[in-house]
């Protein structure tokens, strides 16, 4: 998985509301991006409505948020118009960039293992670089404490 100072792999990959997103994308502004398990399931739902909530108080910093996870586009779209989300959810259906970023990981449920995506949340710096890692991550408060390491990162 990503750690602070990495630089972002490379990657284009079809988004909501920008039609397709890339590396080169993320120049000149803070980004937040998380990374999510699936469209329209209780804790993937909270935690975006939870960006949602906060997402005036991110741009204020010049950062914008991505959700991003191999959802198929039509999905995204489907959360995206239900929930009024408004900022980019990335596609990435060939796991590749999820492979890259070190989201796609065995995970273990009811004893049962399978490959999926660990739900992880990394600050991007305008010049692409990891300033903050958030390797697993708990939703409740989640999006309030990465506005508050961003704030603090961007004063340091």
């Amino acid at each position: 998985m990503l750690d602070v100072n990495d630089i972002v792999p490379e990657f284009e990959l079809p988004a909501t509301i920008v039609e397709t997103l890339s590396k080169k994308d993320l120049l000149g502004k803070y980004h937040v991006i998380y990374f999510y398990p699936k469209d329209n399931t209780p804790g993937c739902t909270n935690e975006t409505k939870d960006f949602i909530g906060l997402y005036d108080q991110f741009r204020a910093l010049d950062c914008e948020i991505i959700g991003w996870n191999n959802n198929p586009m039509k999905l995204h779209d489907k959360f995206m118009a239900k929930h009024e989300i408004p900022f980019p959810l990335v596609s990435d259906e060939s796991l590749k960039s999820l492979e890259e970023f070190g989201n796609w990981q065995l995970k273990k449920f009811m004893g049962k293992e399978y490959m999926g995506i660990v739900r992880s949340t990394f600050i991007i710096d305008k010049d692409a670089k990891v300033i903050k890692a958030y390797p697993k991550v708990r939703v409740k408060e989640h999006a309030q404490n990465v506005l508050n390491d961003l704030r603090n990162l961007i004063e340091d």
